[in-house]
């Protein structure tokens, strides 16, 4: 029975495939409209229709010179609807290189046919499925067509424009010549192409050092580009057009291309983006306006003091809270409904703003958590549904904690750490990793939370994120246990070197990222700290210790990874009984004597440093060691390095030298 209907379907499509071969020009415009009515919104008709070969007829009527421009721009609509069906669509139409007889349809000179191409070329580079296969059309597509003649360029450049925004393939296009093909139009007389042309800037510019160095120079009928994009911007343009000016200036600066000073970015691309902040632009304005000044001012300090005062800035953003829409009047429903439906993006954009504007200054956190509610908004957007949301409160939240000030009063107020420890048991990483940046924070000796952190079982959390795949996640976990292990009492010391297990420990001292590698050590040295924590630690795990610091001193390092690992053998030597293992131990004592010698003052300190501590007189057994250490030659070291020019290494040696005489 089932199989009825199914034959049903393929009959009548066969149908329509069958029309497009008809001999009768009038036949075959009709059957191409009775198809493209079919299909509209009708996925298994689209299937029947490229399994029974449609696409390549209508490929091939499309690029037909006999066909009428009428039969032509149907077809495009109909492939573009087969494209609006599943990813296998699309590879099927791909397949068909269908790519390349859309582009050479753009150079008609029939604008409906084209706008059917556009459309058409949008959809299928807006899809998931590869894009490697797409792009390389697109580099045949320019070789051919960019450097020909200049005709139909206005056309072209909305084409860019289209597929520009979803390739992103900036390099090959700058190639081609694109910005001097598309600077000209900026000045056309149709808004729409202005319109374009300057999208496409904006899309070339992004992140892009090499075309925007290239902008700076070039000239639209013998005036600046940049002054362009300057007077694009003016009050009585066009929002959009604002908007997209502000854009390319931020990303040319971005890249190096303008000075953050220069006037162009201070006087005018700034405040046009505080601009579109103000609560009665639309909401994708407000989103855009404070995405794009959050990605202006992130690195600079000056840009940042200057958008904080600006328009009451700081007050404006807390609107993003309480006025989803600037609609007050009943009359446009539909737009707020749109808006309170959206609503999440302002907050996320909000915040983003916030975390940008603040990451350097102390007094500008101190306004931002000064705004109204503003600890209690990130606190709730820490729980927010949006993951996008939740990521902006998270990197707000780490911009504030850097500040000492805020972490003692406003963090502590909050309880902040309750919502960011139900963050991180079960977040995407790159939300795990701005929360677990905050977290170490939280976790600096002189911060209130520390203690009710400690309690809430967050040893075992951060021993997981030492044995994340992601090396920001091992920093971070580790980075937050040496922040807690510092000046702890023994309890918590032990605690943390029970729940990573000596195994694991030992394991991230081989760590291949040396970032991970330092927080290790510097864990390690903040656990050896104390001489009864230095001694009871060394007496459990002394052997194990040891081997790891030969291993370091031994192995291809940094100077810095070297100086913390000496630094941890000097709190050794600190120690009362784990003396005894440096002592008991030749082959360290002669690393120990090489480090003496060094080319580099800071490793001669740490290791000057070690043996100072081994043979200080006031400590049992100093005699000893002291006359040990005078046989293998290190009261010669120490007399020719007190007439080091180091003052400080100098002075070290002197010191070490007098215990000999006391």
């Amino acid at each position: 029975e089932s199989a009825c209907p199914l034959a049903e379907v393929t009959a009548t499509s066969r149908h329509y495939v069958d029309r497009l071969f008809d001999p009768d020009p009038q036949k075959v415009l009709q059957g191409v409209i009775d198809m493209k009515n079919a299909v509209i919104g009708n996925n298994k008709q689209k299937a029947n229709l490229i399994v029974l070969g449609a696409v390549p007829r209508l490929l091939y009527l499309l690029q037909q010179s006999s066909s009428s421009d009428m039969l032509r721009t149907e077809c495009a609509v109909v492939l573009g609807s087969l494209a609006m069906g599943t990813e296998n669509n699309i590879k099927s139409l791909v397949d068909c290189h269908i790519i390349p007889a859309l582009l050479q349809g753009l150079l008609s000179p029939n604008v409906s046919f084209i706008e059917a191409c556009l459309r058409c070329l949008r959809t299928v580079f807006i899809s998931p499925v590869t894009p490697v296969q797409l792009l390389y059309s697109v580099r045949d597509w320019d070789t051919q067509l960019l450097p020909s003649t200049q005709l139909h360029l206005s056309r072209r450049s909305s084409v860019k424009g289209y597929i520009l925004e979803h390739c992103y393939h900036q390099t090959v296009l700058f190639n081609h010549g694109a910005i001097q093909n598309i600077a000209p139009l900026l000045n056309s007389s149709s808004p729409k192409v202005r319109m374009q042309a300057l999208k496409c800037f904006s899309v070339l510019a992004y992140e892009n050092t090499q075309v925007s160095m290239t902008l700076v120079n070039v000239l639209v009928d013998g005036e600046p580009l940049t002054q362009v994009f300057v007077r694009m911007m003016q009050r009585d343009k066009p929002i959009e057009m604002q908007l997209t000016a502000a854009k390319c200036l931020t990303y040319m600066c971005r890249a190096g291309a303008i000075r953050t000073d220069d006037s162009s970015i201070v006087l005018k691309t700034l405040p046009c983006l505080v601009r579109m902040c103000s609560k009665d632009r639309l909401l994708e304005e407000r989103v855009e306006g404070a995405e794009t000044l959050a990605f202006l001012v992130e690195p600079d300090v000056d840009l940042q003091r200057i958008a904080s005062v600006t328009d009451h800035l700081l007050a404006m953003l807390a609107d993003y809270f309480k006025y989803p829409s600037s609609v007050s009047t009943i009359a446009d429903i539909k737009r707020l409904d749109h808006d309170l439906k959206h609503a999440h993006e302002l907050r996320q954009a909000a915040f983003r703003l916030y975390a940008s504007l603040g990451s350097n200054d102390e007094d500008i956190r101190k306004k931002i958590t000064e705004t109204e509610n503003m600890m209690d908004r990130i606190v709730s957007g820490l729980s927010e549904s949006s993951i996008k949301v939740r990521l902006a409160a998270v990197r707000c939240l780490h911009s504030l904690s850097r500040s000492v000030q805020q972490l003692r009063t406003s963090f502590h107020d909050h309880a902040v750490w309750k919502p960011l420890m139900k963050l991180l048991q079960n977040a995407p990483d790159e939300v795990l990793i701005m929360a677990s940046s905050t977290l170490c924070n939280l976790l600096l000796e002189f911060s209130p939370s520390k203690e009710p952190i400690l309690e809430s079982g967050v040893i075992e959390l951060l021993c997981s994120l030492t044995q994340s795949d992601s090396p920001a996640l091992r920093v971070n976990g580790i980075w937050a246990l040496m922040n807690m292990a510092f000046q702890a009492d023994q309890k918590v010391k032990m605690e943390i070197v029970r729940s990573l297990g000596t195994d694991h420990l030992f394991r991230l001292l081989s760590d291949p990222d040396p970032n991970v590698l330092m927080k290790t050590l510097g864990l390690l040295r903040n656990l050896l700290s104390t001489r009864p924590h230095i001694d009871q630690l060394m007496g459990s795990h002394g052997k194990q210790i040891m081997q790891a610091v030969t291993l370091i001193l031994e192995g291809e390092h940094s100077i810095e990874v070297k100086d913390q690992t000496l630094c941890i053998l000097a709190n050794i030597a600190d120690g009362n009984t784990a003396k005894e293992l440096i002592m008991t131990n030749d082959d360290m004592l002669q690393k120990i004597k090489y480090y003496m010698g060094h080319s580099h003052v800071k490793l001669q300190l740490a290791a000057t440093f070690c043996i100072s501590n081994l043979i200080w007189n006031e400590e049992d057994g100093s005699q000893e060691r002291q006359d040990k250490l005078r046989e293998m030659g290190f009261v010669d070291i120490l007399h020719k390095l007190s007439q080091a020019t180091d003052p400080n290494l100098c002075d070290r040696a002197k010191t070490a030298m007098q215990q000999y005489l006391a």
